[in-house]
């Protein structure tokens, strides 16, 4: 997801240790290290956290825009609002939940448990989906209302 090197050079240009960001965020300092290689993926309540902590939209992290942030970015995410935003762009792209699910190889109980706010997007769909459709990761979550495409 291109994010590692992204996290590598904000924690460096900081000159903090990987131990440093992780105790920062709550977790062991293996589990961030892990992130920065992209051996695991980041749950998006981390990947929400981080992007607070370096001050960088997720967007920034994932690589989709070299603008470090919006002027009007939340700190906290309202998974009703991620859950509304992932169905007006599923609809605007008459895409079924069944439809959804499929490209994104999961169920529709898991589409339908986003759409109604039981669950934060994960990480992996929410890259997809911004990808795919051009989406801000930023603008699906609710961590801002603008700008909603990426060029």
């Amino acid at each position: 997801m291109n994010y590692g090197e992204k996290l590598k050079d904000l924690r460096e240009g900081l000159n903090l240790l990987q131990n440093d960001v992780a105790s920062q965020i709550n977790i062991q300092g293996k589990v961030y290290s892990l992130y920065e290689t992209e051996h695991t993926t980041i749950p998006s309540k981390h990947l929400i956290t981080l992007s607070n902590f370096f001050n960088v939209s997720i967007d920034f992290l994932f690589n989709f825009t070299n603008q470090k942030q919006y002027s009007n970015i939340k700190q906290q995410i309202n998974k009703n609002l991620a859950g509304n935003r992932l169905k007006e762009i599923r609809k605007e792209n008459h895409l079924t939940q069944q439809k959804l699910a499929k490209i994104l190889n999961t169920t529709q109980s898991v589409i339908a448990d986003y759409e109604k706010g039981r669950y934060l997007i994960a990480t992996p769909f929410l890259y997809q989906i911004c990808k795919k459709y051009n989406i801000s990761a930023d603008y699906l979550l609710g961590k801002t209302d603008n700008p909603k495409y990426l060029k």
